[in-house]
């Protein structure tokens, strides 16, 4: 009987075999890594030129601007509905480092579990609780009525959800707090953003040019 082996398979007999080559075990990915949004982009050149501040309720982004010039952008969180962020041309007139809210906060059993995460400083406080007020740090104020800007949690990148104040991302607020003084301007309004993701979707439907 003649074999002929040709491209890993042969020819026995008038009949065709072919062999596979065994396959490497298929690699599966447990858990796989979410690439991470980006929360800001700053590119302060330290020029000349006083910074301003512009914020978009429609968009939840703030840009920033040193004498004219684009420095950077960042998502925000404002107020949600029955705790709206006021539209207005405003200054910031008080700078704090370390500051807590004396309006809201959570409550946490004596072990430190939030058992109510969404409290008021005026709420009874159930026997076994504890009122937390909540952080605000690297406060900027705006307002005389409790409205301004300060790190916290951006939980969806793009919707509101503060009590009225402006959160901004954690990591990038002591960067912004540096480059303010007292009386650096901030512009809210319901106008679409210029920078950043929102401004390039803008740009590719056609809307706010």
């Amino acid at each position: 009987m003649r074999l002929l082996s040709f491209f890993g398979g042969s020819i026995m007999g008038g009949i065709a075999l072919l062999v596979l080559p065994s396959c490497a075990p298929m690699q599966v990915i447990e858990n796989p890594v979410r690439a991470e949004r980006i929360l800001y982009d700053w590119y302060d050149d330290g020029g000349p030129g006083e910074v301003t501040i512009r914020i978009s309720l429609a968009d939840q982004i703030a840009e920033y601007e040193r004498g004219g010039r684009p420095i950077g952008w960042s998502y925000v969180a404002t107020g949600t509905p029955g705790h709206s962020t006021p539209a207005g041309s405003f200054k910031i007139t008080e700078k704090i480092v370390d500051k807590h809210s004396n309006r809201y906060g959570w409550m946490e059993d004596l072990v430190g579990n939030v058992v109510d995460s969404d409290a008021s400083s005026s709420d009874a406080v159930p026997e076994g609780l504890v009122y937390v007020p909540a952080p605000m740090p690297y406060w900027m104020r705006l307002t005389n009525y409790g409205i301004g800007m300060h790190g916290g949690v951006i939980p969806e990148p793009g919707r509101p959800a503060s009590h009225g104040c402006i959160r901004l991302p954690k990591q990038f607020v002591p960067v912004l707090f540096d480059a303010v003084d007292l009386g650096t301007p901030v512009t809210i309004s319901h106008s679409p953003a210029r920078q950043g993701p929102a401004a390039a979707v803008h740009d590719a439907t056609g809307f706010g040019n």
